[in-house]
């Protein structure tokens, strides 16, 4: 019995949770698993209606639970970063979230952007530290609004912080035994304080996975190999604001932010999985989006709760939808409804 915490949140987000729960239903019934859901309101609505943003109580319930599992935060009435900061930045600094496991393949039949590039080529996981570096918020601003204004924003990294991250990268890697290779996104030759870090922990790590190479490329390197030679890639561990970045860029090599699963990972604790794009507000209630990335969202989650065999059943069901039956993997463009392919991932089941 798996206790599972909801929340929909904004925009589309209830829409393509909806399809979400609905695979899980389906796989659970197949593979004989049971669970509990609780929702939470949590987002622009509930903000605009009470004030209230993620009580403190509410988070302390959300520890307890064995996944979160959130639909979109993101609400065009709201003050920019305002639910973000409050809702999807708190649960994973309060909660300890320090990994954004971002796994970055392009399936059969999806279109990718990348000439002569394909599924043996794009195929590749992005660890992303989680809790530390310019999220973090410390800094401030001086003089705010006139012409001497001055705004510092901090990088923060600690060895701990750095060491759980590059160690988690390195058991991906072994777990996954492809290429058995672990690349440091950094910039040592600009940010030669807390990148220098980054680096001494990575090579110190790596003396202890023998079987695993380690390679490191700068950030701009890493950026433009990944259109030029995505297949030179296995594991990508990285700092929070580059995993922020490259992962975009993941996103759309492997057919767009439709398809982008992640999962906010405490390999001691409650973890949360989400699609990586936003709430796109312009297609609520249409029932146009694709659903594919929080389906795919769900499947990291079944697989962090160790039902391994129903992770690969709903891979297999994607792979099949988005390679037999969808034109597209764009809002509008799939040629089926949003409620039509949650039909055809189960349907696949």
């Amino acid at each position: 019995m798996y206790n599972i915490a909801v929340i929909p949140g904004d925009g589309t987000g209830p829409e393509v949770v909806r399809e979400g729960l609905k695979v899980l239903r389906a796989v659970s019934e197949k593979f004989g698993f049971e669970y509990e859901l609780t929702e939470y309101d949590f987002g622009g609505d509930r903000y605009l209606r009470t004030g209230d943003i993620l009580p403190k109580e509410a988070l302390e319930e959300l520890r307890h639970y064995d996944a979160i599992y959130l639909g979109a935060i993101g609400h065009p009435d709201c003050p920019p970063g305002l639910l973000e900061k409050g809702i999807l930045l708190t649960i994973r600094f309060e909660l300890d979230l320090y990994i954004n496991l971002r796994p970055v393949k392009l399936y059969p039949g999806v279109d990718c952007p990348l000439k002569d590039k394909g599924p043996e080529d794009i195929d590749f996981v992005v660890v992303r530290e989680n809790t530390e570096d310019l999220y973090v918020g410390a800094g401030g601003v001086y003089k705010k609004g006139t012409p001497d204004e001055i705004a510092i924003q901090e990088s923060i990294n600690t060895r701990k912080g750095v060491e759980r991250c590059v160690r988690y990268a390195f058991n991906v890697a072994r777990e996954r035994n492809k290429q058995n290779k672990v690349t440091l996104c950094a910039k040592t030759n600009v940010l030669t304080y807390a990148h220098d870090l980054w680096e001494r922990v990575f090579y110190e790590v790596a003396e202890e996975y023998e079987d695993i190479t380690a390679d490191y490329a700068h950030v701009d390197a890493t950026c433009m190999w990944m259109v030029k030679n995505p297949e030179w890639f296995d594991v990508i561990v990285t700092t929070n604001m580059f995993g922020d970045i490259i992962t975009d860029l993941g996103a759309m090599i492997q057919g767009g932010m439709g398809i982008a699963a992640g999962g906010n990972i405490n390999p001691d604790g409650v973890s949360m999985f989400e699609p990586i794009g936003g709430s796109a507000p312009k297609y609520k209630n249409q029932n146009v989006i694709n659903p594919i990335a929080a389906i795919a969202s769900c499947q990291l989650m079944l697989d962090h709760l160790d039902e391994k065999e129903a992770a690969q059943a709903v891979e297999k069901a994607i792979i099949h939808v988005v390679s037999e039956k969808m034109k597209s993997m764009d809002a509008g463009k799939m040629g089926y409804g949003t409620d039509e392919v949650g039909d055809l991932i189960v349907g696949a089941i």
